[in-house]
């Protein structure tokens, strides 16, 4: 996965302005050339004239194309990160990842919209699930996050995650649930970040009920509808 470079106010001058703005124009660029002519049709000579700069100024912010399509997903999950390792310390796991990725949303909003509109976002997450080699590339993306997520929880309980396997399993039912929370959002009309919050927060909710032995007589939660309160 590439190195997360999170979007946060420059503080070399203007020269450090103007490199960030070209790198966000880049960015916008290549997202909207992929999600209106197709990731495989769109060339990096196109990204560049569409910004108005080079093919070697490409190189300078990205090696590729695959590097510019996961930037802000970079972004996201470089937030959320920061956010785990903020939480309690006394904090038991599950509680920690949830809270960690309500609050990376509440605030993550405005960081996205800084560099890309919030539809461009949802429309890239379509544009990924339909480009097989983009699938891949998510899909070991996504193994390489949740180790570091099991690595991370495995440090705060104090436990050698090659000798215990509940980090890994807790994360890897955590990660289950994000891509569903995640596939949902995508299908839907809502493109919000306050919509992808509130599906997250719902489904994150029935990890729970989910793993209960007996479902009968318990009837069929509608999910974002039963569970209206925030344990963020």
């Amino acid at each position: 996965m590439a190195d997360p470079t999170p979007r946060t106010p420059p503080s070399g001058g203007l020269r450090e302005r103007k490199k960030q703005r070209t790198r966000d124009a880049l960015i916008r660029a290549a997202l909207e050339l992929f999600t209106e002519q197709g990731y495989e049709a769109t060339t990096i000579d196109e990204i560049a004239e569409a910004v108005d700069v080079s093919q070697r100024t490409f190189f300078r912010y990205f090696s590729n194309k695959q590097e510019v399509t996961f930037a802000v997903q970079d972004m996201v999950e470089a937030r959320f990160l920061e956010e785990l390792r903020a939480r309690p310390a006394d904090e038991p796991p599950l509680p920690a990842l949830r809270g960690a990725v309500l609050t990376a949303w509440d605030e993550i909003g405005n960081a996205i919209a800084s560099v890309i509109p919030v539809d461009l976002y949802m429309r890239t997450f379509q544009m990924i699930e339909s480009t097989p080699a983009l699938v891949a590339a998510h899909l070991r993306r996504f193994t390489e996050l949740e180790e570091q997520i099991a690595q991370l929880i495995a440090r705060r309980e104090g436990l050698d995650v090659d000798v215990d396997p509940r980090p890994r399993v807790l994360v890897a039912a955590f990660s289950g649930v994000m891509r569903v929370a995640g596939k949902v959002w995508g299908e839907g009309q809502d493109c919000s970040v306050a919509a992808i919050r509130e599906v997250t927060q719902s489904y994150l909710d029935h990890i729970g009920p989910a793993i209960e032995t007996d479902w009968r007589g318990k009837g069929t939660p509608r999910a974002g509808h039963e569970h209206a309160h925030d344990q963020a």
